[in-house]
């Protein structure tokens, strides 16, 4: 499948904005997933500023390659990242069984200082629409780390259904998800 990208979108919401990642967010990037509140949940690992960058290529890599991506997110008016989240490509290795391989995967990363607001909640909306504009409604899965209560009533209202659980070798099992 060939796949043209669509020009890169600025998406509003009534308090955020959301573009397509650029080179210069990587400092901002670094910076939100350093904080250890904030990524207690993605994994347990301790980013450093090479992980940052490898992140921002995926980003961005997602958006070269099937014209979508993850959004960088931040308050109207403002400079700072406090979020990265949409729809992105992924392969993460679990097996065609999981249907988490070569599917559209939703995410949400957000900086600590920004929870309890609705970010979550006003940005995926705007992220899923749009991809769902652009590409068409279509199997998007997405997986959120056991114990993570607040993620899970973002993707149930989001209209997220679990449909399974996966074991890394590693780390804390992932609840799985999708919305058709």
């Amino acid at each position: 499948m060939t796949v043209t990208p669509a020009p890169a979108p600025l998406l509003t919401t009534a308090r955020y904005e959301l573009w397509q990642p650029r080179a210069d967010d990587l400092a901002d990037l670094f910076d939100l997933t350093r904080d250890e509140e904030t990524r207690r949940f993605l994994g347990g690992f301790v980013p450093s500023e090479a992980d940052s960058f490898a992140r921002l290529l995926r980003n961005a890599g997602s958006w070269a390659l099937w014209g979508y991506g993850t959004f960088m997110v931040r308050r109207r008016g403002e400079a700072r990242i406090v979020a990265n989240c949409g729809v992105f490509r992924s392969h993460r290795g679990f097996g065609a069984e999981q249907g988490l391989d070569n599917v559209p995967e939703a995410g949400w990363i957000v900086h600590r200082d920004a929870w309890g607001q609705g970010l979550a909640s006003e940005v995926m909306p705007a992220a899923l629409a749009w991809f769902d504009a652009t590409h068409g409604r279509q199997r998007t899965a997405c997986m959120i780390e056991e114990g993570h209560g607040a993620s899970e009533a973002i993707a149930a209202k989001l209209g997220f259904v679990r449909y399974g659980t996966q074991q890394p070798d590693s780390g804390a099992a992932l609840g799985l998800w999708e919305r058709i």
